[in-house]
Parts: C-alpha cells; structure tokens; sequence
C-alpha cells in the first residue's frame, strides 16, 4: 500500500509518509466534528417528496397555506442562521413552493450561495433558483456575472452548460454585453455539447441586444457544415433570427441557400436513421427549421426562389401524411411555397395539399387549412375556387372555430361568377348560425352584394333576406346601407321593393324579433308611400287600403316591443305618409299628436314638432317632407379587384344624401360660390327657393317693412314663413349684392352672441354654418360662455325645444343685427389695443364709448411683401353682451394694405367684455387660421 513500510512509522523522513498529514487530518476531523455538531443541533429538514405529499394530502386552501407557511417560516431560520448542510434541500422545497404561486424572492441570495458552489449538484439547483427568481428588474442579479464568468471557463462541460442556460434565461442588456465574448468563444469550442449550448445562449442574447449580432457572425457561418444533428437545429435558429432583426444580415445569407437545400435533401433521401427517425420521417424538427428559414430567405427574392423551388417540390411529394409529423413539415412547405416567387405550378400543389387537410378528420388539421387558405387566397385565387365546395361543408362544422374560419374563407372567394350560389349558401348559414355569427355574417353579405350584385332587383332581394335572416342582430351598417339602396335604385325597383318590405312585416313576430326590418320597412312606406299605394302594380302585390296602413303604424307605435329607435322611423315615417296619402291625414295627425306627452324626450319632441307641421306651418309641411334625393355611398376601392372579398371592411360608409356637407369640402366649395349660396342651402333644406331669383330679391329688399304682413301662398310666402319660423330678418347690403352671406344676414349666436360679416363683393371661405360651428368647443375663458349648438331657433318657440329635433340641429342661437350701410368705416384717434402682430401681420383695436353702445374700430395691415385673399374677421362676446358687426371694407390685402371694420356692443349688465377673435386668409394659396381673446375694452353697458 506504502512505498516504503516501517513498523515505526513515524520514524519515516516527511515525504514519505503518507500515512498520516497533521494538517490534512485535523481538517478534515474539524470539519466533521462540526458537521455532526449542527446535525445533532439542527434537526434534519423535511425533503422535498415528503412536503410535496403533504401538500398534496390538504384538503383545503387554508390547510395548504399553513403548510406552506410553516415550512418558509422554517427555510427562513436556516437561511438566517447560515446553514450550508441543507441549502440545496430547502433551496428544492422553495422553488416547488414558486412553483405553486406563493412569494419566494427571500431565496434569491441563497441561490447565489450556491452557485459559487464547488459542487455541481449545489450549482444544478442555485442557478435553477436564478433562473425562476431572478429577472433583469433584480438588482441581484448583477452579483451573478461574475459566477457565470467563472463556470463559462470550468473544464466540466455540465458547469459549462449550467452557466449558458442561466446567461441565456436571465441575462440583462448589461450581462449580454460582458459576457458576449464568452459565449462566441465557446461557438467555436471543440465540445459539441457546448457548441450546441453556446448557440442557443448566442440567440437569446441576439434577441435580448440586437446590436450584438456583428460579434456572432463569424461562428454562425460555419455552423451548417456541422454533421451534428443538435448543431444543426440550433444553427439555424440562430440564423433565421439574425435575419429577421437585420436587412443587412439577410442579404448576408443569401448565399447560404444552396448549403441548407443541400441539407433539406439529405433529409429526404438519406434513408433512415434510427437516431433521428420519428414516425418514420428523418428529423422532422430540423427540417421545419430550414423550410422556414428559406421562406425567409426567399421572400421577393427571384433568384433564391429558383433555387428552393425543386426541393420545395420534392418534400411536398414524398412527405408521408398519414401522420401529423407528416403534416407539420408539408404544412410549413405550403407556406414557404406561398411566402416566396414561386412558380404557379407549384403553388397550385400547394393548394391541394391544404384541400386534403379539409378532408381530414382531425378538426385541428382542418383549422389550419381553413388558416392558411384565407392567408394565401389572394396569391391564387383561381386555385382555391377549386375547393369552394369542401370550404361550403366546413360551415356545417360543429367546431365553431372551423365555421368561423370557413364563413371569412367563403366571403374571400366571392366574385362577380359565383355571387348567386355563394349568396344562397351564406344564406342559409345565417339563419341557422348562432347569434355570434348573425352580425359579421350579415355585413359580410352586404358588402359582397354591393360589390357583385348582378342587377339592382336581385342586391334588393338580397338586402331584404339578410334582414330577415340576421334579425336583431343586424349591425347599424347594414340598415343604412339598405336604405341607402333603397334611395339609389330606379322608380319601378323602389316600388317593387317597398311592396317586399310590406309583406315581410305581415309575418308573426317579424317586427319584434327583426327591428332593423322594420326600421328599413317603415322608411321606405313612409318615402314611397305614393307609389306603394297608388302606382303602377306590375308585379301583383296586394296592397293594402289606407286605414290599414294606418292601423299598421298604431301598432308599432303603442307596441312595447318596439325600440325607441324602431318608433323614431315610424314616427317620421308616418309624417310623410300625410303628404303622400290622399285621405286619412286626420287620422295621422291625431296619431302624431298623442306623441307630444310621451314619456320619452325624443318621441314627445317629435310629436310636437311634426304636430307644428299640421296647424301654425302646415304650408311647410310638403316642401319639408318631400322624398329624399338619391343618396350615394363611397367606399374606398378594392386593391385586389374580384378577390377582394374580404367582408369584415370597418372603413364607415360616407353617405351624402345631397344637402349633408363636410367641413373640408364647404371650405372648398365656399371659395367657388357666392354668398348667397349659403343661405340657400338653409332655404333649399327648409322647403324655399333660391333667394338669387327676382321673387327672392324683391323679398330680401322688403322684408323688413312687410314682414308681419306678408301672408301669400306662393313661394315667396314660403321663405317669408320659414324667416318668421327662424325670426329672422334680411336686408341687402348694397344694391349690387344679391343675397347676403348667411352668417351676415343671421347674425348667428355662437357663443351669446356670434356673428361675422363678409365683404359683398368676392367670394367667402369658411364664411358658412358649417366654417362658424368650427368654433364650438373653443369657449370664452373663465366662465364666459362657449359656442353652442341649440339651433337656429329663437327660444320663445316651440320648435327650439332640445334634443334632435327637424330644425333644432341646423345651427346656433341668432342674434339681432342691423345691416351695415356702409363698407368703410373712419378710425377715430383713442387707445388702441393691439390683437395680432403676427407674420407680418397686424391687427388692432379702436374702442371708443358712446351714450347707447361701445363701438370698436377694427384695422388690419398688410406688412407683408404677399398678398392675402379671402381675408375674414370673426368675433365672439359672452352672452351677456350683443354683438353688431358691419361690413369691412374688403377683403383682399396688397402689401402694405388696410382693410377697416365696425363693431357695436352693448351690454345688459356690469360684467367685463372679452372677445374671441378668428382671423382666417389665404397666403399663396394655403389657409392661415389665427385666433386670440382680447381684453381691457371700456365699460359696454349704455348710459
């Protein structure tokens, strides 16, 4: 046993007695001593399978959290009195407790502890605790760079790999950073098992610090001419992650193509490895790593596709699918073949392999081709269409996910070809689809009979079907857009569809269970109800009498059942129907009459004011309720022409029915019309005429002395009513002008008391109802009152009550102004406040105080070297005061020109004048909008 053997042996020389090491010795029996000390001391913990059993044995959550709780508040005691003998034990028993969802961050440090073990089974289960405890949000897990920069460096291959998993798992933008090196040092390692570790810890880091890709690169390339199957997969895992972070990089591997379709091809044909056989397919995991990797590479890349194209073609081929390992790999083929410049042939193959996934009878298989097919049926439609009919049975699907998928696949193979066999399809669908479907289904419909429909009789059938189909599920795009139809198509479609609408709302339970039917239903009766009853009946409807009619809309109207949106088109609906029946008006009036004491706001408003219609302004009532002009609908164009299908569009529909104008294009139109233009968009919306004719010239002139006296029955008489509806008064400026602009000749009240005047002679911008509402929100400060919109009525009358009512919504309060009569106004020397000096621009103030008003005196000067055009002051007082604004002396600025205007304001109390100005114009063509509040005017109230 011993070189050298003595009975004595302690006489034996130091070095070479082995026998015995005083040093070493006493050691070791310390250590032991002192071990067997804490075990007799401490006892020995619980193991981890026994407090796993006892947790498991609890029948309640307070029983399991008691036991939980007492055994952290004993792995506490060990952590605070530094026990070493069992920290790899209770270190297991706290990461099944995290596990479980209790809080174990107390831990943290304990794990360090043990990954600066020398033991590996310490270091196994320290940097497991680091990695489910620890996160870049810990500040602890700083103190970790250091471990890991050491184990990197270990001679066991197993701490070597510990140490990446934890890099990887954990590492923070800092970590990354200095431990980069490590890692792309191990890349290279001989070791494949560290090879493997190290790239996959590389990809992490890449995805964590992108900018770290460059140091990687080196190693990567010659990661795909490994033999190792494990290197291989994590290579290229590394690869399509570069790629996909950097453009640069991308174009960096491009040239790899050749290497991984030489790779994909041994795959195929290189018979069968028992090593990486599964289900009878080599190595299905590599090789959908690679097909995904040249998808990648592929996209919109002509001559990469030419090269993928041949092995692409071979795996869908000779891919076995009788398994779902089988399936996985083609499935990720027809994606690849999709995502790339692939030949038509091949996409063609594609395509009917997703056809046989539909014949599957895995529901999961079936999803995903339904999936892929309404990704890729805009690559090739005419390839899909082959399947429409499998797609169809896949809507009788149990799975509610597979019918939701086959009813969005179906709308995308809709074209102008097979719009009737689709439509009758989807249709039966949507009677018998669940209540979740009823909604996208039906605006799915809509929009591909918008799109395709043959002729307007078979789009209006459609229409209709779907609104019995769908019922209350009907979405509001639906209702509108039939309407919308409705109002577009020929006289004889009209009348043949509104019949159609009759007859669907003599069917039990259709107004109740189908309220957007009948919101369609009774609007199109109460629009043609002329030619409902009294035209031409080619098609032999039978039609009802009046009285039934009548008694219809009572019906509706009394009925519970009926929303209050349902009652609001009847009401209205039934307003029209006393200018298109020949008799029973008395009975529609007494109907709508019973309205005026409704419960509801909406309802009684209604009734009030269509009750005005029959009595005080019964002479308004036809020009008001007269039929609607077409409305026409504008979408945005399909990009992919017929098989554009996709239904679910959420881009609103922009109906303009003729006298509804957005803001940008009555700013645009504005700078093109005249200023009586504007008001006679207001007189054309309430029944009057053109105020440019001679009959409305001659009244604008006299209106003001022969107001209270004017009662005939002509047209004048009816723009005389409508102004004495609105009490409003109209005067011409100059005898060269022709009406004034509206703004002018209301004096409209935006914020107490609004109003703006416009030179007479050139044409306004922004100048209109719709340009002054732009005001509303921009409120006087500090109390003063903000632009409101409570309609162009006067408050004494019966038709300004609130709400949404025929006239209340046209605009904003008037105020009392006098027409100007004269265009220049002198400047009187006095304290001038300055608005704007601006771009050359300046815009001052001259208040001078008289005995029954405080007239401002505005200037405006034209520093500039530019000319401005369409030049407009706006003002706006609380509502305490009156506002009288006259004309200004142009509205075109030379350089270095002037343009002077007159304000009157008086005041009904003591309170402080403040004043909104809007100051608009155009420089070169573009629009200038300034607005500013001015204070420190003298006191406004009369003496």
């Amino acid at each position: 046993m011993y070189p050298y053997y003595e009975p004595d042996w302690s006489v034996l020389p130091p070095e070479n007695n082995r026998r015995f090491n005083p040093a070493f010795n006493m050691a070791t029996i310390r250590q032991a001593f002192t071990e067997a000390v804490e075990r007799v001391r401490m006892p020995t913990p619980t193991r981890l399978r026994d407090l796993i059993r006892q947790i498991r044995a609890a029948r309640t959550a307070a029983e399991e959290r008691a036991v939980v709780n007492k055994e952290c508040a004993y792995i506490r005691s060990t952590f605070r009195e530094e026990d070493s003998v069992w920290r790899c034990r209770n270190i297991a028993k706290l990461l099944y407790i995290h596990m479980l969802g209790y809080p174990a961050h107390f831990g943290q440090l304990e794990c360090l502890k043990l990954t600066a073990s020398t033991r590996f089974t310490d270091k196994r289960i320290g940097y497991l605790g680091a990695m489910l405890l620890l996160d870049e949000r810990q500040d602890v897990h700083l103190l970790i760079t250091n471990c890991l920069k050491n184990d990197l460096n270990s001679s066991t291959q197993f701490v070597v790999g510990l140490a990446l998993c934890t890099l990887g798992a954990i590492a923070s933008p800092e970590m990354a950073r200095d431990l980069a090196s490590e890692v792309e040092r191990l890349m290279k390692s001989p070791n494949t098992y560290i090879r493997k570790k190290a790239t996959l810890c590389a990809f992490r880091v890449i995805r964590r610090v992108p900018e770290l890709m460059e140091i990687f690169l080196p190693a990567t390339r010659s990661l795909l001419s490994e033999k190792n199957h494990g290197i291989l997969i994590t290579g290229v895992t590394l690869i399509t992650e570069m790629c996909e972070n950097s453009a640069d990089t991308l174009l960096h591997f491009k040239k790899i193509v050749p290497n991984l379709v030489r790779i994909l091809k041994n795959l195929i044909l290189g018979g069968y490895s028992p090593e990486h056989d599964v289900s009878g397919v080599s190595d299905p995991f590599l090789q959908v790593k690679i097909l995904r990797l040249l998808r990648i590479l592929g996209h919109n890349d002509v001559d990469a596709s030419e090269a993928m194209n041949d092995i692409l073609a071979q795996v869908a081929t000779n891919t076995e699918t009788s398994k779902n390992v089988g399936n996985t790999i083609l499935y990720e083929t027809v994606l690849s073949i999709m995502d790339i410049r692939s030949e038509g042939g091949l996409r063609v193959l594609a395509v009917n392999i997703l056809g046989r996934f539909l014949l599957n009878s895995d529901k999961n298989i079936r999803y995903v081709a339904l999936n892929t097919l309404l990704r890729t049926v805009h690559a090739d439609t005419s390839a899909v269409q082959r399947h429409r009919t499998t797609i169809l049975e896949c809507l009788k699907d149990p799975d509610v996910s597979i019918r939701r998928r086959a009813m969005e696949l179906s709308f995308a193979l809709i074209n102008a070809q097979n719009i009737r066999t689709m439509t009758k399809e989807l249709l039966l669908f949507l009677e018998k689809a669940d209540p979740e479907f009823k909604a996208q289904c039906s605006s799915g419909m809509i929009l591909a009979a918008e799109r395709y429909s043959p002729n307007a009789r078979w789009h209006l059938d459609t229409q209709l079907s779907v609104l019995i189909a769908a019922g209350n599920y009907v979405r509001d795009d639906v209702v509108s857009s039939t309407i919308q139809l409705v109002s577009s198509s020929p006289v004889a479609e009209q009348t043949y569809i509104t019949n159609r609408f009759w007859e669907s709302l003599q069917v039990a339970n259709h107004c109740e269970d189908k309220q957007p039917l009948l919101q369609v239903a009774v609007w199109a009766i109460g629009e043609y109800g002329d030619l409902f009853m009294y035209g031409p009946n080619e098609d032999e409807f039978e039609r009802p009498n009046e009285s039934d009619l009548i008694a219809m809309f009572h019906k509706f109207l009394t009925s519970a059942q009926v929303s209050i949106t349902s009652k609001q088109y009847a009401l209205v609906s039934l307003a029209k129907l006393s200018t298109r029946l020949q008799n029973c008006v008395e009975e529609i009036q007494a109907l709508i009459t019973s309205f005026g004491s409704h419960l509801n706001v909406d309802l009684q408003q209604r009734g009030v004011e269509f009750t005005q219609l029959f009595g005080t302004y019964k002479n308004l009532r036809p020009p008001l309720l007269e039929k609607m002009p077409p409305m026409q609908i504008s979408r945005i164009s399909s990009q992919n022409g017929e098989s554009s299908g996709s239904y679910d569009d959420n881009s609103p529909d922009l109906i303009e029915n003729g006298i509804g104008i957005g803001d940008e294009q009555l700013g645009k139109e504005s700078n093109m019309n005249t200023m009586g233009d504007n008001t006679n968009i207001l007189l054309d919306l309430l029944g009057g005429t053109d105020l440019t004719s001679p009959t409305a010239t001659d009244l604008s002139n006299s209106v003001a002395v022969q107001r209270k006296n004017s009662k005939n029955a002509n047209e004048t008489s009816n723009n005389q009513a409508i102004l004495d509806l609105l009490d409003l008064d109209i005067s011409a400026s100059t005898t060269t002008n022709t009406a004034t602009n509206m703004n002018n000749v209301l004096g409209l009240d935006l914020s107490g008391s609004l109003s703006t005047s416009i030179p007479t002679t050139t044409a306004t911008n922004g100048n209109d109802l719709s340009s002054i509402m732009s005001l509303s929100g921009n409120g006087l400060g500090g109390g003063g009152a903000t632009v409101s919109g409570s309609g162009l009525l006067g408050s004494n009358s019966i038709l300004a009550q609130p709400g949404n009512g025929l006239i209340s919504d046209l605009g904003s309060p008037v105020a009392n102004v006098t027409p100007p009569t004269s265009n220049n106004a002198a400047v009187p020397q006095g304290p001038t406040l300055t608005v704007l000096d601006k771009n050359d621009l300046l815009v001052q103030l001259v208040p001078v105080r008289n005995s029954d008003c405080l007239q401002i005196f505005m200037t405006t000067t034209n520093n500039s070297t530019n000319t401005l055009e369409q030049y407009v002051f706006q003002a706006a007082v609380p509502k305490v005061f009156t506002l009288q604004m006259l004309s200004p002396s142009g509205s075109v600025l030379p350089p270095g020109g002037i343009i002077t205007q007159e304000m009157r304001v008086v005041s009904t109390s003591n309170a402080i004048l403040r004043m909104r100005l809007r100051i608009s114009y155009f420089v070169d063509g573009q629009p200038v909008v300034e607005q500013t509040e001015v204070t420190g005017f003298p006191d406004a109230t009369p003496e």
